[in-house]
């Protein structure tokens, strides 16, 4: 298939190109699209979790002596900085995807005194309250990011928009409680629409035996961005700074809009996904919420989630409160499962494309055949990882030691990565044009841990004692167990018979699809005419 008129390599023009070209020019542009996608989310993340660490320094229960008296004052300089670096990493991302920015320095920040007397139920309850708004736009940031064709402007108004108001933080916080609340809620509205419009993106970028590596590579930014604010979050910094280019010269909606892609990708990608419907996408409701292998996905979001979240907003608490380590170090031991996560993640997601090829060179049929199919194993990686991640958080709830409970917790959260291959990717698989919005419907259920798991955490940890947290790990064990037999029986990796492109793009050029084939099985979405191409 030619490309279109006006599309080929950039090689000629790429000496008179800044470096961001020349790089461009050297490197696949979906997985350009993929790294900046990862940048993206390492932002995302970065803002998440800073308030989890930052709860523990603005409350009266982290608490600095003053020498030489006896005098007790709560330090808000850690906390206060945390703000501003995440606002800086999270704008730095921004900028790639979707505004432009000089370099700024942050300065010093004073010390200053202040005393949050928050009580434990309101610290869990500020602490959800960003899913509050979070869970709002997932359905919204779907669809838009459908109607416009791509998502990658979603994605970036996303979260350019958060960060603008991740900097209001400190002194609203000074100012209202109240105030704090609704701001962090804002947050959550801008920032929900960032995972749906990037499968938007996938939808248009991704080819499907690379749908695995991809997507991980992109969701994988979120937990390097957990390791990096965890720690940041405890210590201090002067000063940030950065340069970039307004985003729409980095990523196109899709890839026969970027004039900088190679003939040959484009090429591969737009075979290897098939046609588009050329009229106006409607997307199927009734279908949606009556169909098995769609509410796999959305229990096994959930019930990821759930353990998630719980451990991302609670463990800084955890480490400092019942296993008694000091802040900064709960901030470097909190960080070691999204350390875990986000190695974890990468290898999944090429080991699951790997197997999804290698079951081509097995006989149609066979049982080695269904097990590597893409059913197989985003069933094989989903339930493994909730398994596994049963039996380690219910170990971490018995662990006599600190640094066995961390291990345990570690693993916990780590081997959530194999489940990434699993659930995460299964919206592209079963109905590629309308990811978008099923990620945005599972997302929205998906958030609800995010909301209700913190505050059942503070309601149950009233005397921080190991058998409180027990109970807490307990309930998450339980969740996973079920995400995984729910999935277990009701997930597949197939296009579904209500997601079958009905409308084909017009006259088609010679030698773009098979002699004797319908376009249907020349470009259809299913494993079996994906073998019969590739």
């Amino acid at each position: 298939m030619s490309a279109p008129n006006g599309y080929g390599t950039s090689e000629a023009a790429a000496p008179e190109k800044k470096s961001w070209y020349n790089i461009k020019s050297k490197m696949s542009c979906r997985y350009l699209v993929a790294t900046l996608a990862f940048l993206g989310f390492w932002n995302v993340y970065a803002l998440r979790v800073n308030l989890s660490v930052a709860v523990v320094a603005m409350t009266t229960n982290y608490s600095v002596p003053i020498p030489g008296t006896n005098e007790t004052v709560y330090t808000a300089k850690e906390w206060r900085t945390v703000f501003y670096i995440a606002s800086a990493i999270y704008l730095f991302g921004a900028i790639f995807y979707g505004l432009f920015a000089s370099g700024r320095v942050l300065k010093k920040i004073q010390h200053q005194r202040q005393d949050f007397d928050w009580d434990l139920p309101t610290r869990g309850l500020l602490l959800s309250s960003f899913f509050w708004g979070y869970i709002v736009t997932q359905i919204p940031g779907g669809w838009l990011a459908a109607r416009l064709g791509g998502g990658a402007r979603v994605y970036g108004i996303g979260i350019a928009a958060t960060a603008f108001l991740t900097l209001l933080t400190p002194p609203i916080a000074y100012g209202s409680l109240t105030m704090l609340f609704i701001l962090r809620i804002i947050e959550g509205i801008f920032e929900g629409v960032t995972y749906p419009a990037i499968h938007a993106v996938w939808s248009r970028w991704a080819p499907p035996l690379e749908r695995s590596r991809l997507a991980t590579i992109a969701f994988s930014g979120s937990y390097f961005g957990t390791v990096i604010s965890l720690p940041l979050s405890s210590i201090l910094a002067n000063a940030f700074g950065w340069e970039s280019i307004f985003y729409v010269f980095v990523v196109y909606e899709g890839p026969d809009l970027d004039p900088h892609i190679s003939k040959q990708e484009l090429e591969y990608i737009q075979q290897s996904l098939g046609p588009r419907s050329t009229s106006e996408l409607h997307h199927p409701w009734g279908k949606f919420l009556t169909s098995l292998p769609v509410w796999a996905i959305i229990v096994a979001h959930f019930s990821e989630n759930w353990g998630f979240y719980t451990l991302l907003t609670q463990l800084p608490t955890f480490m400092k409160d019942t296993l008694e380590f000091d802040l900064a170090k709960a901030g470097f031991l909190s960080a070691l499962p999204y350390l875990a996560m986000s190695i974890i993640l990468q290898l999944a997601g090429y080991l699951a494309d790997y197997l999804r090829i290698l079951s081509k060179d097995a006989e149609k049929g066979s049982l080695t055949a269904k097990l590597l199919s893409t059913t197989g194993v985003r069933k094989m990686f989903n339930c493994g990882a909730f398994i596994s991640q049963t039996i380690f958080m219910l170990m971490a709830a018995h662990m006599p030691s600190a640094g066995g409970a961390v291990g345990c917790l570690t693993l916990a959260v780590g081997l959530g990565g194999f489940a990434w291959s699993g659930f995460s990717v299964n919206h592209l698989d079963i109905a590629p044009q309308h990811a978008s919005v099923l990620m945005g419907l599972s997302n929205t259920i998906a958030t609800l841990p995010g909301i209700i798991s913190p505050s059942i955490t503070g309601y149950i940890v009233q005397n921080k004692t190991a058998k409180e947290w027990r109970t807490v790990f307990y309930i998450a064990s339980a969740i996973y167990l079920f995400g995984a037999i729910f999935y277990g029986l009701f997930a597949s990796g197939e296009l579904q018979p209500w997601a079958e492109v009905e409308d084909i793009p017009g006259e088609r050029k010679d030698g773009e699809r098979d002699k004797g084939k319908s376009v249907e099985e020349g470009f259809s979405y299913t494993n079996e005419a994906l073998d019969e191409r590739l």
